[in-house]
């Protein structure tokens, strides 16, 4: 998949846009300047590079180098700084409690590595840290508008409530909008949302090594 993301990226303007996602934009009545975000599978930079711009210190992970690249052209472009990091999650050594906030827009995972990913994205938020997700659920098989081909590697709610038990959350949804990012996220779409944040029990427990 590298290789996939690594030629979608390299393609001749930006694949997503270079507006950030809608989803996300809604929520910047959270947001504070000053906090800092994690951005993971941010691609080309559209959304780290918009939370830079509200004065958010950013540190984005993409392991295709061509989007990492992209990504830093368009903070430069746009005047901000990131931090942008070409990683594998996988492999990335994750900070503990460093973060605000946690962004995961259209990153998607096969079912048997997902929760995993979402137990590491609490670990790496502070007490009371944001979690701001949006993705494609399983009805998005039925859109052509982009998104996973397998219905294993789409999320539903319950999935979700599932591995973010351990957190408090305030919105989770699914239903289908209007999709206008770039030329590959045309049209409507399945999503499901997610804003949560991490209670003072999931501290805890990370404390304990739990």
């Amino acid at each position: 998949m590298k290789e996939f993301w690594d030629q979608r990226y390299s393609e001749e303007g930006f694949a997503y846009g270079e507006q950030p996602n809608a989803f996300l934009h809604s929520q910047r009545q959270r947001l504070r300047a000053g906090q800092r975000a994690l951005v993971l599978g941010d691609g080309e930079g559209r959304n780290g590079v918009w939370l830079a711009e509200q004065g958010l210190r950013v540190t984005t992970v993409d392991y295709s180098a061509a989007g990492v690249e992209k990504s830093r052209q368009l903070a430069r472009r746009r005047g901000v700084e990131i931090e942008a990091l070409c990683e594998d999650v996988f492999q990335w050594q994750w900070p503990r409690e460093a973060f605000d906030v946690a962004v995961l827009i259209y990153l998607h995972f096969p079912s048997a590595s997902r929760p995993e990913v979402h137990r590491r994205v609490l670990e790496a938020l502070r007490p009371a840290g944001l979690v701001l997700l949006e993705a494609f659920n399983k009805d998005q098989l039925d859109y052509p508008s982009g998104g996973p081909p397998e219905r294993d590697m789409l999320f539903s709610a319950a999935e979700l409530a599932e591995d973010f038990a351990a957190a408090e959350i305030e919105l989770l949804e699914e239903r289908v909008v209007e999709l206008s990012e770039g030329k590959y996220h045309v049209g409507p779409g399945a999503v499901v949302r997610l804003v949560a944040h991490k209670s003072a029990r999931a501290s805890d427990t990370d404390k304990k090594g739990g």
